[in-house]
Order: C-alpha cells, then sequence, then structure tokens
C-alpha cells in the first residue's frame, strides 16, 4: 500500500504543530518551511482537518493552528482519515457487496489484502503525535538501524 502525500503531509504538518506549539497558535507558513511542503497545499489539508475536528484556527496576528486535543489523544489513523486517505489495499469498492474482478467476484488474494489494511489501520490507530513527537516509534526497524550503524562503526575501529 502505498499512502500518498495528502495523507503523509497531513501527518508531517501535525507532528510539526505539536511539537512547536507550547501553547501559542502555529503559523501555517512556519510549518511549510519547515517542512518543505506548499504552503497552499496545507491550506488545503488543514481545511479537511479542521473540519475533522482535528485542529482549531486562531485569527490575527499571531494566530495560526493548534491541535483540537491532545498530542497523546489525536491519532495518526484520525488525521489520515481526515483528510480522506482512505485505509484501503484492496482493488474493490469499500462497503461494496460485489468483487473487483470481470464477474463481480472477490479475487484469490481479497481476505489477505483486506486482513493487511485492517492491521495498517489498527497500527496507525495506535500511534498518537505525542509517540511520534517523542520518538517512540523505534521498534525493529529502529533496532536494525541501531545495529547496522554499531557494526559499521565497530568496523571502522
Amino acid at each position: 500500500m502505498k499512502l500518498s502525500t495528502k495523507g503523509r503531509y497531513a501527518v508531517m504538518a501535525m507532528v510539526d504543530i505539536a511539537a512547536h506549539t507550547q501553547g501559542k497558535p502555529i503559523a501555517l507558513a512556519d510549518v511549510a518551511e519547515r517542512q518543505e511542503i506548499s504552503l497552499s497545499y496545507l491550506e488545503q489539508l488543514f481545511g479537511k482537518l479542521r473540519r475533522g475536528g482535528l485542529v482549531r484556527s486562531v485569527r490575527g496576528p499571531g494566530g495560526g493552528y493548534l491541535l483540537a486535543h491532545s498530542a497523546a489523544d489525536t491519532r495518526i489513523s484520525d488525521i489520515i482519515l481526515s483528510v480522506d486517505e482512505p485505509i484501503k489495499t484492496t482493488r474493490c469498492t469499500p462497503g461494496s457487496p460485489t468483487g473487483c474482478t470481470s464477474n463481480k467476484s472477490r479475487c484469490l488474494t481479497h481476505d489477505l489484502w483486506q486482513e493487511l489494511g485492517n492491521k495498517i489501520y489498527l497500527f496507525l490507530n495506535s500511534v498518537s503525535l505525542d509517540d511520534v513527537v517523542n520518538d517512540r516509534m523505534l521498534g525493529a526497524s529502529g533496532e536494525l538501524h541501531r545495529r547496522d550503524a554499531d557494526e559499521a562503526f565497530a568496523a571502522a575501529q
């Protein structure tokens, strides 16, 4: 499954706000600059995030965006779903009683991909903005990178 830029950029921007807010609104121009994302694209995404109840806007001088909930209570899955990014791994239309093959049946691997989509959702739903901001995301992949770096360092000695 490939997550589009819409979902990835929304998460990046929300993590940026969670990391920099200190109780004050954050201007999207600052987020755009730090994350190297187009300001106009962020404005579109934040309209959806605001309508989804994940951020609130503050107008006027010193205005910008604040998280609507604490970083610990904001799930990555909610961010992705708020910007209309489906967490979908099958070709079938979600909720459709028919499958994606020409005879309207499900493909042989439908249940495999459906279960993968469920696992991805469960993972993203288990991770909060606070987890990402505080580097609590290093699981097995982080261990592998650390081990590779340790081995490279030892070999250089």
